[in-house]
């Protein structure tokens, strides 16, 4: 089966400006991804999304291609994971070049290793699914959350505030890492959550959402906690 890794990393970072390429621990974020998705040994190809020539300099730099830039429509603030995933493969298509399977990998994803894209690709086969993608359990149960309604807490669901968080069903959700896919299914159903999506439930220590810049400072401790790293 051909499979092509798609590292979507634009270059319009609001929150954190250019935060595809800002340093983490001394090294482009961005190097990350492209490092786990080239050991995985899985991917005929390993591609980067993006509409900045700066990006698209330190991924060739790093191992990656960057066989075309991405167009205006998938490049603003709206452009969905989909329409950037499924212009890649209509653009490789036209090259002549069509994937089986993809795997597309977020820019600001750290912890993601190689042996995590493998084991994800290979679940994505043996289980004949639309999609596999990473998910973490909530740490504290959300169906005992509470609300402020006129400056007062009140339980959200009353009837759950006297269960033991044993006795509640774990819920999940998306690490935001990547998302494995077959493509056949995905150019079919145009949605990254497809009707036939396996999990691949994470540990907690290794997933961090990176919005912020205390997201980073946090994401860059636990980096430090695993990996024994120190900023250069």
């Amino acid at each position: 089966m051909s499979s092509v890794a798609i590292i979507t990393a634009r270059g319009g970072s609001k929150r954190i400006p250019r935060k595809n390429i800002k340093p983490f621990l001394g090294r482009p974020i961005l190097e990350y991804s492209i490092e786990a998705a080239l050991r995985a040994g899985v991917f005929q190809e390993v591609m980067v999304s993006t509409d900045d020539e700066e990006i698209a300099g330190i991924a060739q730099k790093a191992g990656a291609t960057v066989p075309f830039l991405r167009s205006e429509q998938t490049a603003n603030d709206f452009a969905t994971t989909a329409e950037v995933v499924e212009e890649v493969l209509v653009s490789y298509e036209r090259m002549g070049k069509v994937f089986d399977t993809a795997c597309c990998i977020y820019p600001t994803a750290p912890f993601v290793t190689a042996d995590t894209l493998r084991t994800a690709m290979r679940l994505l086969e043996q289980e004949r699914a639309d999609g596999v993608i990473p998910v973490v359990r909530f740490s504290f149960p959300p169906q005992r959350c509470v609300v402020i309604r006129e400056g007062r807490l009140t339980p959200k669901w009353p009837e759950n505030m006297g269960k033991r968080s044993q006795d509640l069903e774990p819920f999940y959700h998306d690490c935001g890492q990547f998302y494995c896919l077959n493509v056949q299914s995905f150019r079919r159903q145009r949605v990254i959550w497809m009707e036939n999506i396996v999990p691949l439930v994470q540990d907690e220590i290794n997933v961090q959402d990176i919005d912020t810049m205390e997201d980073w400072e946090i994401a860059e401790l636990k980096y430090r906690l695993l990996h024994g790293r120190r900023p250069c």
